[in-house]
């Protein structure tokens, strides 16, 4: 199995940048897709980019294209996220994912909060 461990939340003023790190350890040789979900309070956890194994496919919910990029580094075994431009409605806590396949159920880490103010 993988374990994940998020990093990088905190508070940041709206229009600026947080940078949010997934550091995996165990079976990290599997060909896992990595992503990012956040979820607030009382709402279904939303999908918010997904990076193929290879780091050649990147996919972003509508809500943050342009603004967030997810990158990975499968020497370190880490998956980030750099989100500009940030706004309220950001706010959620981040998880962290990783899926070896369509088929498979996802391992999740603990979340990191992230809070942007106005």
């Amino acid at each position: 199995q993988v374990q994940l461990v998020e990093s990088g939340g905190g508070l940041v003023q709206a229009g600026g940048s947080l940078r949010l790190s997934c550091a995996a350890s165990g079976r990290t040789f599997s060909p896992y897709d990595m992503g990012w979900h956040r979820q607030v309070p009382g709402k279904e956890r939303e999908f918010v980019a997904r990076i193929s194994w290879s780091g050649g496919s990147t996919y972003y919910a509508d809500s943050v294209k342009g603004r967030f990029t997810i990158s990975r580094d499968n020497a370190n075994n880490t998956v980030d996220l750099l989100m500009n431009s940030l706004n309220p409605e950001d706010t959620a806590n981040y998880y962290c994912a990783a899926r070896q396949s369509v088929y498979s159920l996802p391992y999740w880490g603990q979340g990191t909060q992230v809070t942007v103010s106005s």
